[in-house]
């Protein structure tokens, strides 16, 4: 039950990294038919986040690790690869979220609801990941 919630979580991560991706990018517009409006970026909310210092880590935007992250999460969640990596890289994409959204509310003060969305994803991911991988050490 676990794998397949993991596999929505990261699913619904990848789907918004690739849009910020997208939009950074200008492979296509904010206003794409596949996303929903309620979702699409704004000129005063989530595209002035875009052009933070914080929305990028060494020079490479947050939603392109996102779309690795949610990759290797996606993979692991079909085929069952050890826990131990994916609560690594989530506990680092936790750690980024708290971070940013820390930043989001008490610095830029930019209302994202896209950005909150994926900062819940990769904290609800992390405790998933670890009560997995402490489940498998306490066996």
């Amino acid at each position: 039950m676990s794998s397949i919630i993991i596999f929505i979580f990261a699913f619904a991560g990848l789907y918004i990294s690739v849009y910020f991706t997208g939009i950074i990018y200008r492979w296509f517009s904010p206003h794409v038919y596949w996303v929903p409006k309620v979702c699409q970026m704004k000129e005063k909310t989530c595209m002035s986040v875009l052009d933070t210092p914080r929305a990028k880590f060494f020079g490479i935007p947050n939603s392109v690790f996102g779309i690795g992250v949610y990759s290797y999460l996606i993979l692991d969640a079909v085929s069952g690869f050890e826990p131990l990596a994916g609560t690594i890289l989530l506990f680092l994409s936790a750690a980024r979220s708290i971070y940013l959204a820390y930043s989001l509310v008490f610095v830029t003060r930019i209302p994202c609801p896209l950005c909150f969305t994926s900062h819940f994803i990769n904290l609800t991911l992390f405790i998933l990941y670890l009560s997995r991988f402490l489940a498998g050490v306490r066996s």
